[in-house]
């Protein structure tokens, strides 16, 4: 398998030196800041990346501030129990894309973070705790147990909320081939971990978090 300092040097030459990668590198909250993020908050963040997948984003962002006040702050002890009727109002509020089987899914999310919470204090100690050397268990937790909460909706989101990971864009598959780590897109769970391993060994070699080595890897194989 290649060594990430070749990649992170490939990624310099084709972006403008060590530097230039070093400022797009993101940088993960610690688990004491996610775990002080409110319940509403994650099934806010979950919501927008339901609503954004397979759309267009800027829509997504345009109309946030009616998706807040439509879903009513997100509160996901109310949101839970909605009822048939509560969807249906949601199906024809011109505040939010109105798109029944994503709202169904907020729903079915809200209940996902009421169990986190039950289960582990609040959704943020549950996120908190998670580790990035089981990244890939922490997305197969979160497509069984979420409603359209897998592949790259689960991973945007948890990178948006600052939870340590990669994004699989088609750049870092690219680079996971070229690196030798996998042949083709991974989707089987053999796949997934030989991308884990791959990860941690970066992550032992370089030191840095998992979502710098994704960026990284991605801006590897970015064309020149």
């Amino acid at each position: 398998m290649e060594k990430f300092e070749k990649i992170f040097a490939r990624a310099a030459k084709r972006h403008g030196g060590a530097k230039a990668v070093e400022a797009e590198l993101p940088k993960p909250k610690n688990a004491a800041a996610l775990k002080k993020i409110p319940d509403d908050r994650w099934l806010a963040g979950m919501t927008k990346a339901v609503f954004q997948a397979g759309f267009v984003w800027r829509v997504i962002e345009n109309k946030w501030s009616g998706f807040e006040e439509a879903f009513e702050g997100f509160d996901p002890h109310r949101i839970a129990f909605y009822a048939d009727e509560d969807i249906e109002r949601l199906a024809g509020d011109a505040r939010i894309v109105r798109n029944g089987a994503k709202i169904l899914a907020t729903r079915d999310n809200a209940r996902f973070v009421c169990d986190l919470a039950e289960e582990c204090g609040s959704a943020g100690a549950f996120f908190g705790g998670s580790k990035p050397e089981n990244f890939a268990n922490l997305l197969d937790t979160m497509k069984k147990r979420g409603n359209r909460l897998s592949g790259a909706s689960a991973q945007f989101f948890l990178r948006q909320m600052g939870v340590d990971g990669w994004v699989m864009s088609p750049s870092v598959v690219a680079a996971l081939i070229a690196a030798g780590v996998v042949d083709k897109a991974p989707t089987s769970a053999k796949a997934m971990k030989a991308v884990q391993e791959a990860f941690n060994a970066w992550r032992k070699e370089s030191g840095r978090p998992l979502m710098a080595i994704s960026r990284t890897l991605a801006m590897s194989a970015d064309p020149d």
